[in-house]
């Protein structure tokens, strides 16, 4: 639910000076999986992108919801450096949270291309990944993201697919795994964009599909739907 306002790019400071948005996902997880029992079903996600004449900041922090409290936590911040102009940018990476997520420092170059109506566009960032205190800790990821609105508007659908390496143990803690797939492809209706419902109503409705292999103490491919509402600001 994330990477996608920074495909956007730093030309386009006057559209996307306002991509702010706060999102609530209902996860059906634990539904699916027997393994997945505790995976919480409710969580927030608060995203803002910030440009400036140098490039662009963007950050999101996902906080995840039980009976008892906030269970979990994750953010990421990017710093995006394009003061030359151009689709190429310099990429520097934070990720980290709760639960036992290292730390993560990343270093790499973004493409960026998008249509001359900004409908449709997509990025490509190739890292280099440190992992605090891994066993292995240098390591890659390639990041694509991708965005297209469609029907005036009306829908989008987004979205990003990381892959990446990183030694870590299954859920029986028996197999070594060192390469994680991770996608989230997201639908959205943009309630603004129909008749009879006022401009700067901002919300939208939709759902947000985790895609993964090993992820985590996850074994194998995953698929964990949500449904969800964002308000942008």
């Amino acid at each position: 639910m994330k990477k996608l306002i920074l495909l956007m790019g730093v030309s386009l400071v006057a559209i996307f000076a306002d991509a702010q948005n706060i999102q609530l996902h209902y996860d059906f997880g634990s539904s699916i999986y027997e393994s997945q029992d505790a995976r919480p079903k409710v969580t927030t996600t608060v995203e803002m992108f910030k440009p400036d004449k140098w490039g662009s900041t963007f950050f999101f922090v996902d906080m995840d919801y039980t009976k008892e409290g906030i269970a979990g936590a994750y953010w990421e911040i990017v710093r995006e450096l394009n003061f030359w102009g151009g689709p190429f940018s310099a990429h520097v990476e934070y990720n980290g949270g709760s639960g036992g997520i290292k730390n993560a420092y990343l270093l790499g170059a973004t493409y960026t291309w998008n249509n001359t109506d900004f409908t449709k566009g997509f990025s490509f960032t190739p890292s280099y990944k440190i992992i605090q205190k891994n066993d292995e800790p240098h390591n890659f990821q390639l990041t694509v993201t991708w965005y297209l609105h469609f029907s005036e508007g009306r829908y989008t659908f987004t979205g990003f697919a990381d892959f990446w390496r990183e030694k870590h143990m299954d859920l029986e803690k028996e197999e070594v795994r060192r390469f994680t797939f991770l996608a989230e492809p997201q639908f959205w209706v943009n309630l603004d964009k129909f008749d009879r419902i006022p401009d700067g109503f901002n919300l939208s409705a939709g759902t947000e599909w985790e895609i993964s292999s090993n992820f985590g103490i996850m074994n194998g491919w995953k698929w964990m739907p949500t449904l969800a509402l964002k308000w942008t600001f």
